[in-house]
């Protein structure tokens, strides 16, 4: 409640041009102020004008105004520079620290808007109630909110990078094989991934760079994959010689990984993802800088859409034949799973690395990466048909991904600009 409150205030919603404190002096609102997300009063530096005399400061929103005394602003220093506070129940007056008796004014929310968001919240997580909004919208305003929203999803990936590089004394070829190792488990096993790779950091890799065999037994024995391979394939046989002398040199602890296998395509079970994750980190000098330098999707099929030779050639896991020939091509990916990496490692890589060099260049080419690839299609993006939102390319997909996951399925419709524009209609209908 009180949430909505700040929203309806912020966008002075429920502000009428003629307005009295609960003292009948008169209130007119020049500014409702800047909201606050940290501790403080919820708004800085509002403009009020109170019988014709004009106060800058801060405003308090509470749904009761002895919520005040409740959460102790009475006692808090900080509170003193309120200038007005906004209640939607007149229960009490209050002072604040310094004896001053605060003006108040009473807002309260009007219930059938109140009925009207919840009702939206609530169909947002299944469907999508703004589509009549959406196609009455100017095509622009609609274009704007998708770029910043394709952006925020991109920034969320370099934050995440970032904290990688905080964690890893900034190292750079680390942070890019934990990302690629996250990217491998497509979602559905990127939580395993990611601590797989944590597990085996690049420093023990880069001793044995040139030994392939190693470095797969190695992430193979982390993973756990290892302990229900048959015996009886030679193969395997190896492996485990080979990851019994990596543990014990490097002192390998085994983060019990839960992987997730049930109902999944052979393909696209982890083992063949380890054995090229393995590949792609032995065969290059610099990892990051391969990645780096991919410019479209047919530089990236040539990066990570390796071919598994081997034993893998042939095989989708560890059998006690070692394997059978029903694989008709022994590239461990397919051009969307190679598109997936691009988004998700490729471009996030490429903007943080334009950021931590200030290259701006590289940034944008981050964005052109993605906006020369072809729209993803999924059940996410197929949420906007009704709507006419159709992607062109995988940053407008991102775009529709993104509020889809950051705003409908979490009722945020108050921070969405669409859903924002729905219901300060509404209310304004109700303030009428």
């Amino acid at each position: 409640m009180e949430k909505l409150m700040q929203y309806l205030w912020q966008h002075k919603l429920q502000v009428r041009p003629s307005m009295t404190t609960v003292d009948g002096c008169t209130l007119q609102i020049i500014d409702p102020g800047r909201l606050n997300a940290d501790s403080g009063p919820d708004f800085f530096n509002a403009k009020v004008k109170i019988n014709g005399e004009t106060w800058v400061g801060n405003v308090e929103i509470h749904v009761r105004a002895s919520d005040w005394y409740r959460h102790g602003h009475d006692k808090d220093r900080a509170y003193n520079s309120v200038v007005l506070h906004v209640v939607g129940v007149n229960d009490c007056r209050v002072k604040v620290d310094d004896g001053r008796l605060l003006p108040q004014v009473e807002l309260p929310c009007n219930p059938e808007f109140m009925n009207r968001l919840a009702g939206v919240r609530q169909s947002s997580v299944t469907s999508l109630p703004c589509v009549t909004t959406i196609k009455e919208m100017p095509t622009l305003y609609v274009a704007d909110w998708l770029s910043s929203l394709a952006l925020q999803r991109l920034d969320t990936k370099v934050e995440r990078i970032e904290s990688l590089l905080t964690f890893n004394a900034g190292d750079w070829e680390e942070a890019a094989y934990i990302t690629l190792a996250r990217a491998l488990g497509f979602s559905v096993n990127s939580e395993p991934f990611e601590r797989l790779a944590r597990s085996v950091p690049m420093r023990y890799i880069r001793k044995h760079s040139n030994d392939l065999r190693l470095v797969e037994a190695m992430l193979m024995g982390q993973a756990g994959l290892l302990d229900v391979a048959p015996d009886a394939n030679p193969y395997t046989q190896e492996l485990k010689r080979e990851y019994s002398f990596a543990a014990n040199k490097f002192g390998l602890v085994r983060p019990g990984l839960q992987w997730k296998m049930s109902r999944m395509r052979p393909a696209n079970l982890p083992h063949r993802r380890v054995a090229l994750l393995a590949r792609l980190v032995t065969d290059r000098s610099s990892l990051l800088a391969h990645i780096l330098s991919i410019t479209s999707l047919d530089d990236a099929m040539k990066i990570f859409n390796r071919r598994l030779d081997g034993y893998w050639e042939h095989a989708f896991t560890f059998s006690a034949t070692g394997g059978s020939p029903t694989i008709q091509a022994p590239q461990a990916l397919s051009r969307d799973s190679v598109m997936s990496l691009v988004i998700n490692v490729a471009a996030p890589l490429l903007r943080a690395r334009g950021l931590h060099l200030n290259d701006f260049s590289m940034m944008e080419r981050a964005v052109d990466l993605l906006q020369s690839l072809p729209a993803e299609h999924n059940r996410l993006t197929a949420m906007f048909d009704v709507a006419d939102l159709h992607p062109t390319n995988a940053l407008e997909s991102q775009a529709l991904i993104e509020l889809r996951r950051s705003y409908c399925e979490v009722s945020k419709c108050l921070y969405c600009r669409i859903g924002h524009r729905m219901l300060s209609r509404e209310a304004m209908y109700q303030k009428k």
